[in-house]
């Protein structure tokens, strides 16, 4: 992680104009700027934040209007582990495609971005919450070995500067391989992430977590985690991704 750190810091300070022309890298068609994750003004304004109205529960946003809160029947019928999820941006194609390329093709010039999207719906909610500690969605080893960095723990470790709350990168682990999420089925999802996380050492003991991760689609990865959180001593967890995906909506 300290390379990747140490990376981001250079880049940060002056040297993405170096390596980049100060055009949006999404659509190659607009200015844009380092500060602003050399995301131009038209690609930014596609990005949507989660609004009202959305499940108490999973924070999943449904069309129409509602008088109170509630909770969607795939949260009923999951059985999720953490108490609330909460995201800052609708996983949209614009979306979606900008964290492809910081997860997979290290497009870290785009964490700039990220980190005031979440910065602007987050940190507030966190206070009032009194979450106590962050921890990030853990990647495999093999996983970690073949990205160079775990992405939640980047989004992790910058929610972190805002909240002023410490991060635990130890509390829990993955422990197997898991096929990739994208195509599976709600069932399939859930049978794939069963069991994949366990507690590492008891150092959550009474606190409320916020579990972080990049999206968050049916609950079944950060479920799981959740449940190795509460094992290593959570005594609630919430969850922020930094975009919702569509699960399996249903009142």
């Amino acid at each position: 992680m300290t390379r990747w750190k140490a990376a981001l810091a250079g880049l940060a300070k002056g040297g993405l104009g170096l390596i980049f022309p100060e055009v949006c890298q999404l659509c190659q068609d607009e200015p844009a700027q380092p500060e602003d994750g050399f995301v131009g003004d038209g690609c930014r304004a596609r990005l949507k934040p989660i609004e009202p109205p959305f499940c108490k529960r999973c924070g999943q946003p449904f069309a129409g209007e509602f008088s109170g809160e509630f909770e969607c029947t795939n949260c009923v019928e999951m059985g999720l582990k953490f108490e609330f999820a909460r995201a800052a941006m609708q996983a949209n194609v614009e979306m979606l495609d900008a964290i492809r390329r910081f997860k997979y093709q290290q497009a870290l010039w785009l964490e700039p971005l990220f980190d005031r999207l979440l910065r602007e719906r987050a940190v507030g909610q966190i206070r009032a919450w009194r979450g106590d500690c962050l921890v990030p969605v853990p990647l495999h080893p093999v996983r970690f070995r073949e990205r160079g960095f775990n992405q939640a723990e980047q989004l992790c470790r910058n929610l972190a500067r805002a909240t002023g709350l410490e991060v635990e990168t130890r509390a829990v682990k993955r422990t197997r391989v898991t096929q990739t999420q994208t195509r599976l089925t709600r069932s399939e999802r859930l049978a794939n992430m069963r069991g994949a996380f366990k507690p590492h050492t008891r150092s959550l003991n009474g606190r409320r977590v916020v579990l972080v991760d990049d999206v968050l689609t049916t609950g079944a990865t950060t479920s799981d985690c959740a449940r190795a959180c509460k094992k290593a001593g959570a005594a609630e967890v919430g969850v922020w991704t930094l975009a919702r995906g569509q699960g399996s909506p249903s009142y």
